[in-house]
Parts: C-alpha cells; sequence; structure tokens
C-alpha cells in the first residue's frame, strides 16, 4: 500500500494547538545557513518584517510563503514550513515551476515525496537533523497514516523514496542530490 500523509499532510489548518515555542524557528539558525542550503537549488531566501504577511504563503500566518524561486519567512516562520516549500520548488516539475505563484499544486504522491525531501534536508542545516524535523512535524499537525512523521520515513515512505529516486532528486545513498525536477 502507498505511503501517503494526509491529503495536504497537514490536518491542523488554522495551527491554534501549535505553539511557536514548540518548533524550530528560521531564525534560531546561523545567519545565512538557510540561504546557503536554498542556494544549491537556485531557491532564494526573502526575509518579510515580523508581523507583516508573507506574500505567497498558502496557509497564512507565519508559514512560509513561495513565489517563482524564491522562499518567503519571517523570524517567526517554523523552519520545516521554508523547507517543506522549498522542496515543493524543487519537486515540481519546470512547467509548474515557471509560473509558480503561491499553490505549489502537485498530486498526492509529490507531497508525500516532498515531506520526505524536506526531512532528508535538516540534515544539512546546523542546529537541526532529521530528528528534530519528525518532532517538529508532528508539533505542527502534519498527519501521517502511522501516527508520526518518524513511523512514516521509517515503516512507510518507500514510494515517496523512489519518486525522489526516479527524478534524479535522491541518490540510492539517500542524500539530496541538489537538483530540481526537470
Amino acid at each position: 500500500m502507498p505511503s501517503s500523509p494526509a491529503r495536504s499532510a497537514r490536518t491542523n489548518r488554522g495551527f491554534p494547538e501549535a505553539a511557536t515555542g514548540d518548533v524550530m524557528l528560521c531564525s534560531e539558525l546561523p545567519v545565512g545557513e538557510l540561504e546557503n542550503l536554498l542556494a544549491r537549488f537556485g531557491v532564494g531566501l526573502e526575509h518579510v518584517p515580523l508581523n507583516e504577511p508573507i506574500p505567497g504563503s498558502f496557509w497564512g500566518d507565519s508559514e512560509a510563503g513561495l513565489i517563482g524561486n524564491r522562499v518567503l519567512i519571517r523570524p517567526d516562520t517554523p523552519l520545516h514550513s521554508a523547507l517543506h516549500e522549498a522542496s515543493h520548488f524543487v519537486c515540481m516539475d519546470a512547467r509548474r515551476r515557471s509560473a509558480l505563484n503561491t499553490d505549489a499544486g502537485g498530486d498526492d504522491l509529490e507531497e508525500c515525496a516532498v515531506c520526505y525531501l524536506q526531512i532528508l534536508l535538516a540534515d544539512h542545516l546546523p542546529l537541526s537533523n532529521r530528528d528534530r524535523m519528525f518532532e517538529d512535524m508532528d508539533a505542527w499537525g502534519y498527519s501521517f497514516r502511522y501516527g508520526s512523521a518518524r513511523a512514516w520515513f521509517e515503516r512507510d515512505a518507500e514510494d515517496a523514496r523512489q519518486w525522489l529516486v526516479d527524478r534524479g532528486l535522491m541518490d540510492a545513498k539517500g542524500e539530496p542530490t541538489w537538483r530540481t525536477r526537470t
């Protein structure tokens, strides 16, 4: 049976239960680290002032925005959100990427691949790793069939892994290739 985070991978649409202090924020990373990681994919990082609306944010509030090849964040944007939106950019085809503004689109399997890739990317940032990403995804309300991001990743994500490998976005060792889907 294929892995499938809930339809949007998030069930907690208003995120009322998730307190900002429960998840790692982009602003907790050393300056430049997130920018450097995203730049490997040709993605720019744009900072929005605190309390200003984030352009391109599908979910609103402090959630990252995605417009063209830019991920937009505020100091209170959760790291998982920025990595998720960047992973959408990486995983979508060039046609969708060329018109990208707010809604990344894609099907359920691509959404699974996006979730998988954001977990991999967490290992490439200081102060973060996949264990922290699992915790943050669970705290924020991502919903997985096996009850947690870790259980899904370790026991139920073979189709997401294969999707990434088939499109040249992850190598056989499970590392990002630092390319975008063509």
